[in-house]
């Protein structure tokens, strides 16, 4: 496969929902940027994500694997990355986030020459409390937009002006709790909310999402809504920087999200470890230099990524999403494992353009229970993936998570996940 592109950019998005987007049809214009992004590059409007949640949804996206292959038991890196793969083609390789849970903690730095995981700081115990002591009177619990865009684009700008580059932004702003800044705060309601405030209702409504009214679910909603209105005008400020070094035009850009998040459609909130549509279908736009564009109503996966990348530097791969041409009956997976609760448990979700299927295997007693489904034929493809994954997973139950330093767990408290 030949291309006429330097460089690879993938931009993503934590818990950013495809549907809340107005390029999806959203009431709201809470994306313009990416509107106009979808509007000249090819828009995959039935993306899915390989899982609901970051840690093993992130994995996925990296790595082109499930996340029984991607990561260990204890979610820790356990396959090559993109980067790895790019590094060892003479790509300068850059990753920039602040989601404790793909950090250097779990080994996440592989394959990068700059892996700014916002925890760095961490390395030092007293320069860790003392940026501990600092987030809280901040009341920060990640780097924001426009933070992991000024680092990028400083370690752009510290390479050979002939260097081909990877660099993996993954924005954080539209994860719980939501927060918007400044004038976004009232961008789609009247009165003001508290951190305090919205950070209470956040966690309530992970815990006792049947405790959340009405109203609180539309303060949760339009909240949300501002931080996706955030976070897409911070993606505009970075391509125009991008356009202006003229690097956007032999670029390869890639932007979606890790998963979604879910208001109640199924009594729950946040992203937990279902694999419902609204924690997995996803915004996906592919932006080649060729100038090629088009909606593409036929699935793909976030699996789908590295393939792409992989067959653009002659790698093994034989799949292309520059390439795809529409096919209604294409199926894609998403999975997840339960919580620790309910440890046993797989949850699978195939999915056509038209059709999709659940179930849930016990990897205990081995037994599938198909709990919502559109058609015979997708349980037949459910059952014949699930076949293949249980020799990788070989009945292996996610274990508790290795000791990691007190500043992760700060944080992970402070997003909803502890």
């Amino acid at each position: 496969m030949t291309t006429d592109w330097d460089n690879i950019i993938l931009l993503s998005a934590d818990a950013l929902r495809a549907d809340h987007l107005s390029c999806h049809g959203y009431h709201r214009e809470t994306s313009p940027v990416l509107d106009e992004l979808a509007a000249e590059s090819l828009h995959f409007t039935n993306a899915y994500s390989a899982s609901s949640h970051t840690r093993e949804a992130v994995p996925a996206l990296l790595t082109g694997e499930y996340p029984d292959t991607a990561i260990d038991s204890k979610y820790r890196l356990a396959t090559e990355t993109v980067a790895s793969t790019l590094s060892e083609e003479g790509f300068a390789t850059g990753g920039f986030h602040s989601n404790p849970f793909v950090s250097r903690a779990y080994g996440f730095d592989q394959g990068f020459d700059k892996f700014d995981d916002d925890l760095h700081l961490g390395q030092h115990k007293l320069i860790a409390l003392a940026q501990r002591a600092l987030d809280k009177i901040r009341n920060r619990h990640y780097a924001r937009a426009e933070e992991i865009n000024e680092r990028s684009l400083d370690w752009i700008d510290s390479l050979d002006s002939d260097q081909p580059f990877f660099l993996w932004n993954h924005y954080m702003d539209t994860h719980g709790p939501y927060e918007p800044p400044g004038e976004w705060s009232t961008l789609y309601r009247d009165d003001t909310v508290s951190d305090r405030d919205a950070q209470s209702l956040y966690q309530r409504a992970i815990k006792k999402p049947e405790s959340i009214t009405d109203d609180e679910r539309q303060l949760l909603i339009d909240l949300y809504d501002a931080e996706i209105r955030y976070n897409d005008e911070k993606i505009g400020e970075l391509l125009d920087e991008l356009r202006e070094r003229e690097l956007l035009e032999n670029s390869l850009l890639i932007f979606t999200a890790d998963h979604g998040d879910a208001f109640g459609e199924h009594g729950y909130y946040e992203h937990p470890r279902y694999v419902h549509d609204e924690i997995t279908h996803v915004p996906f736009i592919v932006r080649e230099p060729s100038g090629e564009s088009g909606v593409i109503e036929t699935p793909v996966s976030t699996l789908d990524i590295v393939a792409t990348v992989e067959k653009s530097v002659g790698g093994e791969s034989e799949f292309s999403l520059v390439e795809l041409t529409q096919d209604e009956t294409r199926c894609v997976f998403s999975q997840a494992r339960g919580e620790k609760e309910h440890s046993h448990l797989r949850r699978y979700a195939a999915r056509t353009k038209d059709e999709v299927c659940y179930c849930e295997r016990d990897i205990e007693t081995g037994d599938i229970e198909f709990t919502e489904s559109k058609g015979l034929s997708l349980q037949s493809e459910l059952r014949e993936h699930i076949c293949a994954r249980v020799a990788i997973e070989n009945g292996e139950s996610a274990g508790d998570d290795e000791e990691v330093d007190e500043e992760i767990e700060r944080r992970l408290e402070a997003l909803g996940y502890k």
